[in-house]
C-alpha cells in the first residue's frame, strides 16, 4: 500500500466536514482566511456580553475557510521545536510520523494549528455560563472545563492529556491557566515531533474584539524541554456561519494501517 500522511487523513476529515455544512460553508470566504472587509463594509457588531458583564465566548470558531492544509510553518517566528534543549533536539532526530501519539487516538496537548481548543482539528465551539467557560474540540470530540470562580488548581487529580486548566478575567481578556500534563502527548499532531515533558505549562489569553472576532495570545513553558519560554504567533479566529460542531470520533484503525503501524 503506498504510504498516506496523516496531513492527508486530516484533510478528509475536513472535506466530509464542509459537506456537512453544505450550503453555509460555501457562504464563508476561501481558503486561507478570512478575506479583509470592503471599504463600505458596515461597522463590526459589539461584543456580547453575559449578564455580568463580561464577554460573551460563546460560539463556533474557526479560520475563516477550509484550512485543513493549512500548517504552521515558524516563518513568523520560533516554533516550540526550535526551541528544544540540546538533548531534547537528538531525541526528536530518533522520532517520525510513526510516533505521533495522534495515531492511537491521543490528543495534543496543544493544537496542531497552534489554536489549544482545536487540538487536532480546524474548528472548535466554546460553551459559557457563569461559572465555567467549556471548549468542545470538533476531533477527537474532546473538551476543556475551565472554572471561571476562582477555585485554584486541583491537587487530587493524575495527570492529564490536556493538562487541568483554571481561568481568570483580567478586564475583557479570558486568561486560562493550564498544567498537570501527562508527558505522552505531543504539542502537534501530523507527524511534527514536538513531545514535551509532565512540566509544561501553558498560559492562554482570550479577547473577543468584536461579535465575530476572537483573538488568541499564548505562552508556553516547558523547563525541563526548552531553553526558554515560546511564545505562540497571534491566531485570529472568526465565527463560523453554523452554531454546532460536528464529533468527528477516532478509531485509530485506519490512520495506523495507512503508514504501515499494526
Amino acid at each position: 500500500m503506498k504510504r498516506l500522511s496523516i496531513a492527508l487523513i486530516l484533510v478528509v476529515i475536513v472535506t466530509l466536514t464542509a459537506a456537512w455544512f453544505g450550503t453555509l460553508q460555501a457562504q464563508a470566504p476561501q481558503r486561507g482566511g478570512a478575506t479583509a472587509a470592503p471599504a463600505n463594509a458596515a461597522p463590526a457588531e459589539p461584543t456580547p456580553r453575559m449578564p455580568d458583564g463580561k464577554p460573551d465566548l460563546s460560539g463556533v470558531w474557526w479560520g475563516g475557510a477550509d484550512v485543513g492544509p493549512r500548517l504552521p510553518r515558524g516563518a513568523r517566528g520560533p516554533t516550540f521545536q526550535s526551541l528544544y534543549q540540546p538533548w531534547a533536539a537528538d531525541k526528536a532526530k530518533t522520532l517520525s510520523d510513526k510516533d505521533d501519539p495522534t495515531l492511537k487516538c491521543i490528543p495534543v496537548a496543544f493544537g496542531t494549528l497552534n489554536v489549544s481548543m482545536y487540538n487536532v482539528g480546524a474548528v472548535a465551539q466554546i460553551v459559557q455560563n457563569s461559572k465555567f467557560v467549556v471548549m468542545l474540540s470538533e476531533t477527537f470530540h474532546g473538551f476543556q472545563l475551565i472554572p471561571t470562580d476562582g477555585r485554584p488548581h486541583r491537587e487530587d487529580i493524575p495527570p492529564a492529556y490536556r493538562g487541568d486548566s483554571v481561568g481568570r478575567w483580567e478586564g475583557d481578556v479570558f486568561v486560562v491557566d493550564t498544567k498537570n500534563f501527562t508527558d505522552n502527548t505531543w504539542m502537534s499532531a501530523e507527524g511534527r515531533v514536538s513531545f514535551h515533558s509532565d512540566e509544561l505549562h501553558v498560559v492562554e489569553r482570550y479577547h473577543r474584539i468584536n461579535k465575530n472576532t476572537l483573538e488568541i495570545e499564548a505562552r508556553v513553558e516547558d523547563p525541563k524541554v526548552l531553553t526558554g519560554p515560546w511564545i505562540v504567533p497571534k491566531q485570529t479566529l472568526v465565527l463560523a456561519p453554523f452554531d454546532q460542531i460536528m464529533a468527528l470520533n477516532c478509531s485509530g484503525t485506519e490512520t495506523q494501517a495507512a503508514i504501515g503501524i499494526k
